[in-house]
């Protein structure tokens, strides 16, 4: 893999380089926001370990930038702050995953490489799903309904396509947050009932058919 490791502190970030090089990555490095937003811009990483707290641009922020441009790169946040709230934050403005610190390496090396299964996975399905009047392409990230497009965010977009693929089975909160996040929460999260909320909006609000459907206790399944 080749990844780009953004982190402040010295110490931990020289155990990260070392840990990642010795497991045969391709491993850069960047200590401010700054210098990662220009390496994200000017080359290619497979995943990017990006600590929250730094000195100029924090992690959050470089998500929004990421995303808001177009960049999909899978990103694992480093966070001290170990809270729901700032969770929630970090996964709405584009991570994929995060992990609180302190951390043994081992965990991050397991996560960080599922990301990039999960990643690698994407590139390998189908290009487009229909369900009803609703058109997902997958290659493209584009959506329409009707004939009408419609702008989602990345994690809007992934969670819009797991339903999609699923249409007419219902899907669990804790599946959607395995498989659209990738991660299994060790807390109690309504961050699938708030990202329900914005594809509603998007998808069923506008037209008279709603195709986005709560099975109370059960889940979600999107079905015409």
């Amino acid at each position: 893999m080749k990844l780009l490791i953004v982190e402040d502190e010295p110490n931990l970030l020289s155990i990260l380089r070392k840990g990642f090089a010795e497991n045969n990555n391709e491993v850069s490095v960047a200590m401010d926001g700054k210098t990662a937003l220009e390496m994200l811009h000017n080359y290619n990483f497979d995943v990017v370990i990006l600590d929250v707290m730094l000195p100029d641009i924090n992690g959050i922020e470089i998500c929004r930038r990421l995303r808001a441009g177009k960049n999909f790169v899978p990103v694992l946040l480093l966070t001290a702050l170990g809270t729901s709230e700032n969770i929630v934050t970090g996964l709405n403005a584009g991570a994929d995953d995060y992990l609180v610190k302190p951390f043994k390496f081992g965990e991050l090396d397991a996560r960080v490489n599922a990301l990039h299964r999960r990643a690698h996975q994407d590139t390998e399905r189908i290009d487009s799903i229909t369900v009803g009047d609703l058109e997902i392409n997958a290659r493209a990230k584009t959506v329409k309904r009707d004939g009408e497009s419609i702008v989602l965010t990345a994690k809007e977009f992934k969670l819009l396509y797991y339903l999609a693929k699923n249409s007419g089975r219902i899907v669990s909160r804790d599946q959607i947050l395995d498989n659209v996040w990738d991660i299994n929460f060790d807390m109690n999260t309504n961050v699938v009932d708030v990202y329900i909320t914005y594809l509603r909006k998007k998808i069923d609000k506008p037209f008279e058919t709603k195709l986005i459907h709560t099975m109370k206790g059960l889940g979600y399944v999107i079905k015409p």
